[in-house]
């Protein structure tokens, strides 16, 4: 655990994916006049990391019980060990509440219930329409319908809603949310005027762009151009923020960072647009297109949802049109 300011922590847990960490913050509170502290974000419920946090809290977190656990959204690597930390290390007889916005943590009740988007028949069903064809991919991708339980094996049943635009008080300072859509339903960062900090969660990362996916759930979504909007609204935050992101190295230059993220997602929207000049093409033959190296299945999944995301953004702004084939398949040309 790194001190970055007074009353704010930095934690890096391991993940067991080809993006193997993910940032965590913990930060001084106050609750009834009670030091506690304030967990942002959980990771995935893995022995690897549970066991990190109980090293975390024998020292140096035993000096105050968690007060509130904060989420800033529904994937598994975020909320997977919320309702263990809560059980595990609130205050006793005062449990930790969890504060998340309402779409994310229905969103995340619902996928222990059903399937995410990236796993089970319905996903393999979106997927092939999209045109994946593999019939051992499609049948690894049926396999994986507790892929969202596995790693998040439980929900706290009640929360408190965070809102965009909403202050909350954590220790000394006050942080302002801002919603952004298009990574999830309603992500939410939080920004400190007074020491100009962000806590970006997913929505703004130092060096990879975040994954942007469509997936069986909302078929004929936008998620970038979502995604793209709500990047645009951060061009607010002073220039010389300093980004808290969940992955990679704090940062400064988040205007900067803006601008790199829309001019990589135009240039793969080209790519996208002149293929899809070339022939009508489907959302499989886009992946070489826009992912320059071998893709194993838990890659792949995510890169059909963000190869959908291109050609849909591109679809719903007119510039291509998609036909359904006679075999049920979607493809993508031009008017």
């Amino acid at each position: 655990m790194l001190s970055l300011f007074a009353g704010l922590h930095w934690v890096r847990m391991p993940m067991p994916f080809a993006l193997n960490h993910i940032n965590l913050w913990v930060l001084e509170d106050e609750l009834d006049s009670t030091p506690t502290w304030m967990v942002v974000d959980a990771g995935v419920a893995t022995e690897t990391i549970r066991s990190a946090w109980q090293t975390l809290w024998r020292a140096p977190l035993a000096a105050r019980p968690l007060g509130r656990m904060l989420v800033t959204h529904m994937h598994p690597d975020h909320v997977g060990n919320a309702q263990w930390l809560i059980e595990r290390d609130s205050a006793q007889g005062a449990p930790a509440r969890l504060w998340m916005s309402q779409s994310d943590y229905q969103g995340a009740r619902l996928a222990l219930q059903s399937t995410t988007g990236f796993g089970g028949e319905r996903a393999a069903a979106h997927f092939q329409a999209h045109g994946l064809s593999s019939p051992e991919d499609l049948a690894k991708v049926r396999a994986r319908g507790d892929y969202f339980s596995s790693l998040v094996p439980e929900m706290p049943l009640a929360y408190r809603r965070l809102m965009d635009g909403m202050t909350l008080r954590i220790g000394t300072r006050d942080w302002r949310c801002i919603a952004g859509y298009g990574h999830s339903p309603e992500h939410i960062a939080l920004f400190c005027e007074q020491d100009g900090l962000l806590i970006s969660g997913d929505m703004l990362l130092p060096t990879i762009s975040t994954n942007v996916s469509v997936t069986d759930l909302e078929p004929e979504g936008d998620a970038l151009g979502l995604f793209l909007a709500s990047i645009e609204r951060m061009r607010d935050l002073p220039a010389d923020t300093l980004a808290l992101p969940s992955h990679g190295l704090p940062f400064r230059g988040i205007h900067a960072r803006i601008d790199q993220l829309h001019a990589h997602h135009a240039e793969r929207l080209a790519e996208v647009e002149a293929a899809c000049r070339a022939k009508p093409s489907t959302a499989a033959e886009m992946l070489p297109v826009l992912f320059h190296r071998q893709l194993d299945l838990h890659q792949t999944t995510f890169a059909m949802g963000e190869a959908v995301a291109h050609l849909n953004h591109l679809w719903h702004q007119g510039v291509l049109r998609r036909e359904q084939d006679a075999s049920g398949v979607w493809r993508y040309g031009t008017h």
